[in-house]
């Protein structure tokens, strides 16, 4: 796949084909991207489960926080990656490996080489665009009033 350009209907089609999204990188934080990211999809029908090793146990958005993907005791569609371009490939290796349906990396994050284990594995794959963003732009109804 072309990770400089994706089609509205590639985005559309994953966006709404998930329910369950692991946001990694997840921040109780009220400042952080992450923290209103993760809100901003709770509200739009997605289950959002935080994964921060240093905010384990606690609770963002009223969901129990995990250290890992591997923590969480159920399937998960999506991994939203919320760090650094170069701790991208760890997340990625665990979506891999939890069996997630796609990978989305937040704006900034790029790592072309997890991205082609990704799809290799059978996963979908964005780089550097954030689902709150692109949600409004498709104009995609809440799954709760969608489906």
């Amino acid at each position: 796949m072309d990770h400089e350009h994706y089609s509205d209907d590639d985005l559309r089609d994953i966006l709404s084909n998930v329910r369950i999204i692991a946001v990694v990188g997840a921040s109780p934080r009220r400042g952080r991207p992450s923290h209103g990211v993760m809100a901003y999809l709770q509200r739009h029908g997605y289950r959002a489960i935080p994964v921060n090793p240093n905010a384990a146990g606690a609770t963002i958005h009223g969901e129990t926080c995990y250290a890992a993907l591997a923590d969480i005791p159920e399937p998960i569609d999506m991994v939203d990656v919320f760090r650094r371009s170069e701790f991208a490939g760890t997340a990625v290796d665990q979506a891999i490996a939890i069996g997630a349906k796609a990978v989305w990396m937040q704006l900034g994050v790029r790592d072309a080489a997890a991205a082609a284990r990704a799809e290799a594995a059978g996963l979908k794959v964005v780089m550097n665009r954030c689902p709150a963003i692109e949600i409004p732009r498709l104009g995609l109804a809440p799954i709760s009033a969608a489906r």
